[in-house]
């Protein structure tokens, strides 16, 4: 390894690895609590001794009144003159040492504390201070203090434990985080979120620099698809307005509508992609939408074209509030209703308030889908029925048409998504399918 800071120092973070944290964590921990556990333990033993000599400690008997030196106050009297090698003139002590007798010195009578004798260090007479007691460190450890040892290290181990895997934890809680606001952002149009790629282990911070990096190759790639897929869905127009052009120029009958029906579903799977492609590079924020007005306002225009499209809002309750884009819910709408006109004879939109939003029901009688094609009706490319349409769902005539090429319920499911919606279709119990929208509330 070579020095990577300024100057030629040495870049320590370079030993910031999760295994020597994790290697320091357990060694401190381990030894941490059993540095504890041996001092809380070991006071605990020095005190229950000390109170065990104390308790072994002979009585002293109490003096009796006077001056034991002089006699005076002394019941009986002073004391009778002393005799011996250690009595002074009078038969008063000698002070000091005891005198010398032929050289020697006498020895002085021994120590007799009062209610007892002195230890004489023969083994017979036991010393509160060398009486047997409490084993020392050597021998076995009390039960209590044993118990008292186990329950330290365990606290501690464990508390050491839980901070240590916050402590570790902590880096891969900023890489979800920034994984699900990547996948969002993108779905939305936004910025990738950038992790720092200062913090942490080496090895966090060799993850936070590969995420950054891949966060920006995909946003890169799919601004690049939404570029190529916006150019080519313009340029489209060009040779179609020709074609609508020479169509015009035929005489009139039914090759010629047929032909002209068939410009106009291409132009509107153009319109509906270029939509969806600037939905997505302009990010256009949501806000509150009065839903019953939406719903009035387009059925009102859907009826004025003679399709069979009708609304059962609630009555005079209040407004239904939601949050979402208003362009991007009308083409949803408008999408749900198209389907529900081209395959099933009609449309009947009901709306009803929830505690967190409210859900909207696009019910048609038609023949409905099988269960087990359900959840492919919501994917692009995939078109579910062959028979011809009904002559009042030709081509251009429908908000958000794709005339059956399987875009219609994949864009509505798209748009959906990035406003917060929740879009399913279910077969209802009398017949017909019903297109189910939960829209959340506005905030």
């Amino acid at each position: 390894m070579k020095p990577a800071a300024p100057g030629g120092r040495w870049n320590w973070r370079r030993l910031d690895t999760l295994f020597l944290r994790l290697f320091i964590l357990m060694w401190v921990a381990l030894a941490g609590s059993h540095l504890v556990a041996y001092l809380v333990v070991t006071n605990l033993r020095h005190q229950q001794d000390l109170g065990t000599a104390l308790s072994r400690l002979p009585p002293l008997a109490s003096l009796p009144p006077g001056n034991p030196l002089t006699g005076s106050g002394m019941p009986g009297g002073p004391p009778p003159p002393r005799s011996g090698p250690n009595a002074g003139p009078g038969g008063s002590p000698w002070p000091g040492p005891p005198p010398m007798v032929g050289g020697e010195r006498m020895a002085a009578p021994s120590f007799q504390p009062p209610g007892g004798s002195a230890g004489s260090g023969d083994g017979r007479t036991p010393n509160p201070f060398t009486a047997p007691g409490p084993q020392r460190m050597g021998g076995s450890m009390p039960g209590n203090a044993l118990w008292l040892d186990y329950g330290i290290r365990f606290v501690l181990i464990g508390l050491a434990a839980f901070l240590g895997a916050r402590w570790l934890s902590r880096p891969m809680l900023r890489l979800s985080h920034a994984a699900s606001a990547l996948s969002q952002g993108i779905d939305k149009g936004g910025r990738p979120p950038v992790l720092d790629e200062t913090l942490g282990t080496v090895e966090v911070r060799n993850a936070a620099q590969v995420f950054n990096q891949m966060s920006q190759r995909l946003k890169e790639q799919f601004d690049a698809r939404g570029l190529h897929m916006a150019a080519v869905s313009h340029d489209l127009r060009t040779p179609l307005t020709r074609l609508r052009m020479r169509v015009a120029q035929w005489p009139e009958g039914p090759a010629q509508q047929a032909a002209i029906s068939d410009i106009r579903e291409m132009d509107e799977m153009i319109g509906d992609t270029l939509a969806v492609l600037r939905e997505q590079h302009e990010g256009s924020q949501a806000r509150s939408i009065d839903l019953v007005a939406l719903l009035q306002a387009l059925v009102d225009d859907l009826a004025d074209q003679g399709q069979p499209v009708q609304l059962q809002a609630p009555v005079g309750s209040a407004p239904v509030r939601v949050r979402a884009r208003t362009a991007a819910l009308r083409r949803v709408i408008g999408n749900l209703v198209g389907n529900a006109v081209r395959h099933g004879g009609g449309a009947t939109l009901s709306v009803h308030a929830l505690p967190e939003g409210a859900v909207l029901h696009i019910d048609d009688s038609g023949p409905g889908i099988p269960e087990a094609q359900l959840g492919q009706a919501l994917e692009p490319w995939v078109r579910l029925s062959q028979d011809p349409l009904p002559a009042h769902a030709m081509a251009g005539d429908l908000p958000g048409n794709t005339a059956g090429y399987g875009l219609g319920l994949a864009i509505a499911r798209d748009l959906a998504e990035r406003d917060g919606c929740r879009l399913s279709l279910h077969n209802r119990p009398e017949g017909g399918l019903r297109a189910q929208l939960v829209m959340p509330q506005a905030g």
